[in-house]
This record gives C-alpha cells, structure tokens and sequence, in this order.
C-alpha cells in the first residue's frame, strides 16, 4: 500500500495553459515629480592692511629738527583666529612740530595723520537660495 501512495505522489500529471490577453484597449499613466532645494550660504570677507600711513601737511609750521618719519616698529595681533605680524610706526619716534611766528598771530594750518596695519573691512553676505522644479510626464499606450 505504501507503494502505491508513492506511485500516486509522484504521478506527474500534465498541466495545461491558456493565454494572457490583456482586457485594455489604450491606457495613460501620469507621473509628477517635485523637487526643493534650499541653500543657504554666508561669504564672509576680511581686508587687512600691512603697512602703515603717516601724513604731515600744513603752512605756519615746522620740524624741531629730528627725523621726518617714525621709526619702523613690528606690529603683532590677531583677528578672528588669524595672527599677523606687520610693520607699523613707533609713533614715539615721530617728529615734533613747531609754529611759526606764534607770537605774531600769524595764521598756519596743521594735519597729521596715521593709519596702521591691520583689519581694515569686514564684509559679511548671507543669502538664502530657494529653487523648486516640477516635472510631470505623461505616457499614452494601446494595444
């Protein structure tokens, strides 16, 4: 009996198929695709000055005698993490000035200026770029 179960399990019978035929006759599919983007971004700029300006003009006045110029000097720091070493002037080198004729009253006129090394200008630009695209596709078929 055991054997006949074992013919009958193993019995291959033969299978049969029938053919697909889809039932549409014309179809459409849709696609749509949205996309965002979003930066944002900050550009900071920095200019230093590595040397130094000493301006003298003026009527009515003039040198005690010693050096027209301050002496040079090194000039250390930092900004914003970045150290620099530039030269300046020893402004307690720098020259006297008299004036003329003071005891007549005569009219004079008198500039001096220093401009040092160092941070000059800080530009700072932050923006913010929002783009958004859209793409939608249609397909058309039929059999």
């Amino acid at each position: 009996m055991k054997k006949l179960w074992l013919l009958i399990f193993f019995y291959v019978l033969p299978a049969h198929s029938q053919p697909v035929v889809p039932n549409f006759v014309t179809g459409t599919m849709s696609s749509t695709t949205n996309t965002t983007t979003s930066i944002s971004e900050t550009i900071t700029s920095k200019d230093y000055k590595t040397g130094y300006e000493y301006t003298v003009s003026g009527t009515g006045v003039t040198n005690s005698g010693g050096n027209m110029s301050p002496n040079a000097t090194t000039v250390n720091g930092s900004s914003g993490g970045v150290t620099y070493t530039w030269t300046g002037a020893d402004l307690t080198t720098k020259p006297n000035w008299n004036l003329n004729n003071v005891t007549s009253g005569a009219a004079f006129q008198f500039s001096e200026s220093y401009h040092g090394p160092g941070l000059q200008n800080v530009t700072t630009i932050t923006r913010q770029i929002e783009s958004e695209s859209v793409v939608t596709s249609t397909s058309v078929f039929s059999q």
